[in-house]
C-alpha cells in the first residue's frame, strides 16, 4: 500500500486548497475568505484527517474536499476569535477585521461556516449523515468551549477539570473530529474511528496545555508570538488555576495583586514578576508533567487502532512532532 508522509499529505492539501475557486459575487465578500486561508498555518487538522484515512487506503485524494472543509472551519473560528479579541494580527498578518472591518469579519466569517458545510457535503453520499452529524456535534461543542472560555475570564474559582474539560471542547474535539471523519471515510472498524477519536481528543488536550507553557516559557522566534500574553490578561490557564491552588498565602496575595491589574504601563514587569511565581510555586514541571502524561495515554488509544505498527508509525511520528515545539 501507498503510505504517504506528512509533508507529502500537506504539499498534496495546500495545493488542493488554493486552487479552490471563488466564482460567486460580491468578491469583496470571498477575498476576504482567500485571504484567511491563503496565511499559511501548519494545516494540523487537515492532515491527521488524511493520515487517519491513509491507515485504511491509498487514494488521499478523493477526501480532499472535506479536509478542506475542517480546515476552513477552523480559520472560520479563528477570524472570530480575533474578533472576539480585538488580535490585531495572526501569523503575523494583519487579521480581517483590521484589515477590513469587524461587519466584513463578521459575515465573511459566516459565509466561511457555510463553505465549510459545503465541502463536507462533498464525501460519499452512503456516509453523509454519519459525517455530518459528528462534524455538527463538533461544530456546537466548539461554540460551547469558546463561551466557556469567555466566562471563566470573570471567575477566580475555576477548577482544573473545568479548565481542561473548557480546552477539550474548544481544542480537542476538532482534532478527534478530524481523524474520525478520516477513518469513517475510509470504512474503518467503528472500534477503531473510536479509538482514533480518543487519540485525537487526547493528544489535542496536551496540545493545548503545551501551548499554555510556550506562552509564558516558549521562545518567541520557534513559537511564533510574543511570550507572556496569557499573562497580560490574565487568562485562565492551567498554570494560573494551579498556581492560585498551590501558592502559600504570600504568593495568593502577590497572584491577586498581580492579576487585578488589566492595564498596566509596564507589562514586561507583570509578566516577569507572575512568571517568577509560577517557578516559585512549581507549576512549569507540573504542567509539563500533565503534558506527558496526557501524550503517553494518547499513544495508548493509537496502540488500539487495528492496524499494522509500521502503518501507524507516520501518523505517531506527526503527533511527535506536533509536541516538539521547544521550550
Amino acid at each position: 500500500m501507498d503510505m504517504k508522509t506528512s509533508e507529502e499529505l500537506l504539499s498534496m492539501f495546500n495545493g488542493y486548497l488554493h486552487a479552490l475557486p471563488y466564482n460567486r459575487q460580491p468578491e469583496s465578500l470571498y477575498e476576504p475568505i482567500k485571504y484567511v486561508l491563503s496565511i499559511g498555518g501548519k494545516r494540523i487538522r487537515p492532515v491527521l484527517m488524511l493520515l487517519a484515512y491513509n491507515l485504511y487506503k491509498d487514494d488521499v485524494e478523493s477526501i480532499l474536499a472535506p479536509a478542506a472543509a475542517i480546515e476552513t472551519y477552523h480559520n472560520y473560528t479563528l477570524l472570530h476569535d480575533d474578533l472576539m479579541d480585538n488580535a490585531p494580527m495572526r501569523r503575523g498578518k494583519q487579521t480581517v477585521h483590521t484589515k477590513w472591518n469587524p461587519n466584513t469579519a463578521i459575515l465573511s466569517g459566516d459565509s466561511m461556516l457555510v463553505l465549510a458545510y459545503q465541502r463536507m457535503a462533498q464525501c460519499e453520499p452512503r456516509l453523509l449523515a454519519e459525517v455530518m452529524q459528528l462534524f455538527t456535534e463538533t461544530a456546537l461543542q466548539i461554540g460551547e468551549g469558546q463561551q466557556y472560555d469567555m466566562e471563566f475570564e470573570n471567575r477566580n474559582d475555576v477548577t482544573e477539570d473545568e479548565y481542561i474539560e473548557m480546552i477539550r471542547l474548544k481544542t480537542s474535539v476538532l482534532l478527534a473530529c478530524s481523524l474520525k471523519i478520516g477513518a469513517i471515510l475510509a470504512g474503518a472498524p467503528a472500534s477503531d474511528a473510536e479509538a482514533l477519536y480518543k487519540f485525537g481528543e487526547t493528544i489535542g488536550l496536551a496540545f493545548q496545555l503545551q501551548d499554555d507553557c510556550l506562552d509564558v516559557y516558549g521562545d518567541p522566534a520557534v513559537f511564533g508570538k510574543a511570550t507572556g500574553g496569557d499573562i497580560l490578561c490574565n487568562k485562565k490557564t492551567y498554570m494560573l488555576i494551579n498556581a492560585f491552588l498551590m501558592a502559600n498565602d504570600e504568593q495568593r496575595s502577590q497572584l491577586e495583586h498581580w492579576t487585578s491589574i488589566t492595564d498596566t504601563d509596564n507589562p514586561q514587569q507583570k509578566i516577569k514578576e507572575v512568571t517568577r511565581l509560577y517557578d516559585n510555586i512549581g507549576v512549569r514541571r507540573l504542567a509539563e508533567d500533565k503534558i506527558s502524561e496526557l501524550y503517553d495515554s494518547a499513544r495508548k488509544y493509537l496502540a488500539l487502532v487495528g492496524v499494522a505498527p509500521e502503518r501507524k508509525k507516520e501518523l505517531d511520528a506527526y503527533a511527535s512532532w506536533m509536541m516538539k515545539r521547544s521550550l
